[in-house]
């Protein structure tokens, strides 16, 4: 693990949560972008290191969208930045995690990712993100 990459949060209005933010942290989104396999569209707003995901649903059963109607807007998960996402999960998986994806999968940001089962880690959702390295 080498550092927090984001903080997801599960919001009901993608353009309201950006204006809140934009305002919260004095910057503008830098990405927008759909990931239709997990059915939610996207906006990262960053802040020195820091990054904040806003997770929209974009179809009624996406996890986003069952996240919101049980527990209403908010935290959704934390993400770790990995150098080797499938050394972690067979580390994770070793020490006793559930790991949610068998293998790892396409994320935004240009990010392959997976992610461990809240009731292994404290309630928490926590995703791995390994940054997807193109070709010289």
């Amino acid at each position: 693990m080498k550092k927090i990459e984001h903080i997801g949060i599960a919001v009901s209005n993608l353009k309201e949560a950006e204006a809140t933010y934009s305002k919260i942290l004095n910057v503008s989104p830098y990405k927008r972008e759909e990931v239709a396999g997990e059915g939610v569209l996207t906006s990262f707003l960053k802040i020195g290191e820091s990054k904040i995901e806003l997770l929209e649903t974009t179809k009624p059963e996406s996890a986003i969208a069952k996240f919101i109607a049980k527990r209403g807007e908010g935290i959704h998960h934390i993400a770790f930045d990995v150098d080797d996402i499938q050394k972690e999960m067979k580390r994770l998986k070793a020490e006793g995690f559930q790991i949610l994806n068998s293998e790892p999968k396409m994320g935004a940001d240009n990010k392959l990712v997976c992610f461990l089962h809240p009731k292994s880690s404290n309630g928490v959702l926590i995703e791995l993100c390994q940054e997807i390295k193109s070709d010289p």
